[in-house]
């Protein structure tokens, strides 16, 4: 079932993002920047990354020595559509033929034990890197028995001889994925969307500080390649060639790295206003103004819908989008629930709305009963935009964007 699973996934084209060298130097970077022996002596392992169209591979590879790893793993999980033509350069290898016909193409593990002196500045190919390779003897290149699947027994077996794991996994995978690092114990750099970190799997880790985001890119473009026909939007395409990428490229604004790898900016405190300076000066017109900050008609705490607009005096508790994950500092804050995820015990909703029923902003109902906005983050009115619900007595509320709940530290 699991290779299933996989496989369809992977049909579908649409988990197929190849991260660009600079993204992942850029994150690397920023844990070097906070602990410079963060890879030092680790066995690196780059599982879901084809070492024939793999980045991770290439800056590892290329890296090796100045990281100071011990070994770097990579599998790849399907046959490449490069494989044919790029199998060559590694030498000897027993997925290839003996005779006549194309190669019979598998998925391959690549385990590097050394690699002599490269210039780690990305301009080195995959041929540059072959050619490199091939002279040391220690290092192993064979298919693996099945297709590569993440869980399948002889990748945990390669997992469990990893200290950190980086790559890119399919998004529609990342519970599983992240399950199973976490089961291991292991430590790790992972990309994912944005939208994960409501995942009733993911949510509870973030709250426990078991795992946050990553130092760069969070909610911010990144650009992607993906396989020759597959599905992108063309608006993402074009945003993507602004960027200087033409052709099979997408962007995608809403990835974001997960680690618990610790970095300098999730110790960084945010700089904030005071409630009442927000109120004068707060360049939202949904804070500016105001006589004072909107309160959830069904949760004890106050909407706070920037990050930037939360109060530096605010003792209560504050509902917040979960962009606000990019600025979190635990020193800080303290995360108490979020909306839709479970956060009675400490923020306990105060009503329900079993009783109300949606309605367009042209007065027609949706058909759907209140108890859809139960535990989201409600709001007293009407603001003239979106769906609202409203009881037999015309009161009407509108649920805010999914929320997280937290608290000052100290304040």
């Amino acid at each position: 079932m699991a290779n299933r699973n996989l496989s369809n996934a992977k049909r579908a084209k649409n988990d197929e993002f190849y991260t660009q060298f600079v993204d992942i130097q850029r994150e690397m970077e920023a844990y070097l920047e906070y602990d410079a022996q963060t890879f030092k002596g680790k066995v690196v392992y780059c599982n879901c990354d084809d070492p024939y169209e793999s980045n991770f591979f290439r800056y590892f590879v290329l890296n090796f020595k100045k990281l100071g790893l011990k070994r770097l793993i990579t599998t790849s999980y399907k046959p490449s559509p490069l494989a044919n033509t790029q199998l060559p350069l590694f030498g000897n290898d027993s997925t290839l033929a003996p005779a006549k016909g194309r190669p019979k193409v598998n998925a391959n593990k690549f385990i590097i034990n050394k690699v002599h002196a490269i210039n780690g500045n990305g301009g080195f190919n995959l041929k540059d890197v072959a050619e490199e390779l091939k002279t040391n003897k220690v290092n192993t290149w064979a298919p693996l028995q099945g297709d590569g699947d993440f869980r399948s027994p002889e990748c945990i077996q390669l997992l469990e001889q990893a200290d950190i794991v980086v790559t890119n996994p399919p998004f529609s995978l990342f519970r599983d994925y992240v399950k199973q690092l976490m089961e291991h114990g292991k430590r790790f750099a992972v990309i994912g969307n944005m939208n994960a970190i409501t995942y009733k799997e993911i949510f509870p880790l973030i709250k426990d500080d078991k795992i946050w985001l990553g130092a760069t890119g969070n909610g911010n473009d990144m650009v992607f390649a993906v396989p020759n026909g597959a599905e992108i939007a063309e608006s993402d395409r074009q945003k993507a060639a602004r960027l200087g990428f033409v052709g099979d490229y997408t962007r995608l604004g809403n990835s974001c790295w997960f680690t618990n790898l610790d970095h300098g900016r999730r110790h960084q405190p945010l700089a904030l206003m005071t409630m009442t300076d927000n109120l004068k000066y707060s360049r939202h017109k949904q804070i500016k103004g105001k006589k004072k900050y909107e309160k959830y008609d069904n949760y004890d705490a106050i909407e706070v819908p920037f990050t930037d607009a939360i109060p530096s005096n605010f003792k209560g508790v504050m509902g917040v989008p979960i962009s606000f994950l990019d600025k979190y500092n635990p020193g800080q804050f303290e995360i108490l629930g979020a909306t839709q995820r479970g956060c009675h015990a400490a923020v306990p909703d105060t009503k329900t709305y079993d009783d109300y029923w949606e309605v367009r902003q042209d007065g027609t109902a949706t058909g759907s009963g209140g108890g859809k906005t139960n535990e989201n983050a409600n709001l007293v009115g009407n603001d003239g935009k979106k769906n609202y619900f409203i009881n037999s007595k015309g009161r009407m509320i509108q649920s805010a964007y999914q929320r997280i709940f937290i608290k000052h530290r100290g304040v």
